[in-house]
């Protein structure tokens, strides 16, 4: 169980015939992030939300409103929360494996939320014995449970000491890629131009590392409620150039060529590159952690 952390579901994991207890924890979180307050500007009182009466703009209590599915143009058919309740499928709390599928083979355009699934202190042998057969099987598993009032697809795969169980979504949530590229025109590159882009990406090679992907939209409020603080303006950002068709050839040989001109230049030791990007990953954190602490008052107030 990680230290600090609350389950969002707990239950059980089948396989054939075993079954091992389990708990699934948040494996992403928005609770970090800077957030406002809606304020009235006249007072710099926070403001209040309330539900009006669409027709007499008359407040409605909570005790007073339901729910209602429109079938026609303000036509609504009345459903009490209560009847949504008895619609729910029943929750046996248990996470079905159904079948072991190859890894690339559910494209990640269906993946919803990810989740951390950890074993209970009984069930330790058994969760790693499927940890393990996955791993060497390279497999995913697919299962079905009942997920917060919801009946989920999710998908298995071996993560780390454990497993991550991510939610998936169903066909008819997922948009199709052809309508949504129907309008493309059909263009074949070649040429030096398909040249120019290649050389372009080899020189950019890399690896994922989450680590040094900033939230520059984060980054960018946590200075703006610090230079609000200290009675500062940001400087404006510089709008983006989008190249045009008869320039991107020009560009497309402008930037070739300051990657060559960057190949050529010495390169500092892996120790230094390394040395170099602590520093600025620690002069960022520093500078949001005493953004995020000057702000908090602020919050407060508001």
């Amino acid at each position: 169980m990680p230290s600090g952390q609350r389950a969002q579901w707990k239950g059980f994991l089948k396989f054939g015939e075993v079954s091992c207890g389990v708990a699934l924890y948040t494996a992403a979180s928005t609770s970090e992030r800077i957030t406002f307050n809606t304020i009235n500007k006249a007072t710099g009182n926070r403001v209040n939300r309330i539900f009006i009466d669409s027709e007499t703009e008359d407040p409605v209590p909570k005790e007073a409103q339901t729910k209602g599915f429109e079938i026609e143009n303000g036509q609504y058919i009345i459903i009490d929360p209560e009847e949504i309740s008895t619609a729910i499928p029943e929750s046996n709390k248990t996470l079905e494996i159904e079948a072991f599928i190859p890894c690339s083979d559910v494209d990640d355009v269906y993946f919803d939320k990810p989740y951390y699934l950890t074993p209970d202190k009984m069930g330790g042998d058994a969760f790693a014995a499927l940890r393990d057969a996955m791993k060497k099987s390279m497999v995913a598993a697919i299962a079905r449970t009942v997920l917060f009032r919801r009946m989920r697809t999710v998908l298995i795969r071996p993560h780390g000491k454990g497993l991550i169980a991510s939610t998936l979504n169903y066909d008819y949530e997922v948009r199709s890629s052809e309508k949504a590229f129907e309008e493309m025109p059909k263009l074949k590159i070649q040429g030096e131009m398909l040249d120019l882009a290649k050389h372009i990406i080899s020189t950019k090679k890399g690896e994922f590392d989450p680590a040094t992907f900033d939230d520059r939209y984060e980054a960018a409020l946590a200075d703006l409620v610090k230079a609000k603080l200290e009675g500062k303006s940001l400087p404006k950002p510089k709008k983006v150039q989008v190249s045009k068709p008869n320039d991107l050839l020009a560009a497309l040989r402008e930037s070739a060529g300051m990657m060559r001109a960057a190949d050529d230049k010495p390169k500092r030791t892996a120790a230094n590159a390394n040395q170099g990007t602590g520093r600025q990953r620690a002069a960022r954190g520093a500078a949001a952690k005493s953004a995020a602490s000057k702000a908090a008052p602020q919050r407060k107030a508001s």
